[in-house]
């Protein structure tokens, strides 16, 4: 897993996120609710890249959130690598309302797992939930998806602001905790190179996969 934490005078970490599932599941409206708090009932399918960014204090460090929407790709089943590129988490919705968007899921995790880590921080959300007499797809369906995927999962209603925040909030909040454990692991590491911790408008990367077998990990800067 790459983690990209840009360190400046604005804010001590940036992750990147991104949103994935299936067109009209209501993922631009979780991205309002959680990014400005707003609610477009008559919203548009997102053209162009857009991102939305948030802010978060977790142990007195400023982390960035930047969330990524995937524009509308995904209805021509055209998410290119360049969307997952650098992403540490993402949030993978649903309509509980529409089991095919459910069905679908298990093509969306590939689809992740072929341009990001394996690793990456997932959590599986079943939005609409305040659609409850429409219900398509029950809690512990999506509980048992989430399990055996192991992904964090979160049932949400854009509208009604339920658990939008929470949700994207673990995400961040286990990435954070994932990279504080590796700068831990590292910290010898960069005591002998500590050019990556002076800022300056630098981004330290912190690199962690398995090579030939063997877990690797390293580090470097980056402007």
């Amino acid at each position: 897993m790459t983690f990209y934490a840009k360190q400046d005078s604005v804010h001590d970490y940036l992750f990147k996120i991104v949103l994935i599932g299936d067109s009209a599941v209501g993922k631009s409206n979780l991205l309002a609710r959680f990014a400005r708090n707003e609610f477009y009932p008559n919203s548009r399918s997102t053209i162009g890249i857009e991102f939305q960014t948030h802010k978060i204090q977790i142990n007195g460090k400023e982390v960035k959130a930047q969330v990524w929407d995937t524009a509308d790709q995904e209805r021509f089943r055209a998410v290119t690598s360049a969307y997952y590129r650098g992403a540490v988490g993402a949030v993978l919705v649903y309509d509980i309302t529409r089991r095919r968007t459910f069905d679908n899921i298990n093509r969306w995790l590939k689809e992740l797992y072929t341009h990001c880590d394996m690793n990456v921080v997932t959590i599986l959300v079943g939005n609409k939930s305040d659609l409850k007499d429409e219900r398509e797809v029950s809690m512990d369906e999506g509980k048992s998806l989430a399990e055996a995927e192991g992904v964090f999962f979160m049932e949400t209603s854009a509208l009604d602001s339920l658990n939008v925040s929470s949700a994207f909030q673990m995400v961040v909040k286990e990435i954070y905790s994932i990279f504080s454990r590796k700068i831990m692991m590292q910290s010898e590491a960069v005591k002998n190179d500590d050019s990556c911790w002076r800022g300056n408008g630098k981004t330290v990367v912190l690199e962690v996969g398995i090579e030939d077998g063997r877990p690797k990990s390293g580090w470097c800067c980056s402007s």
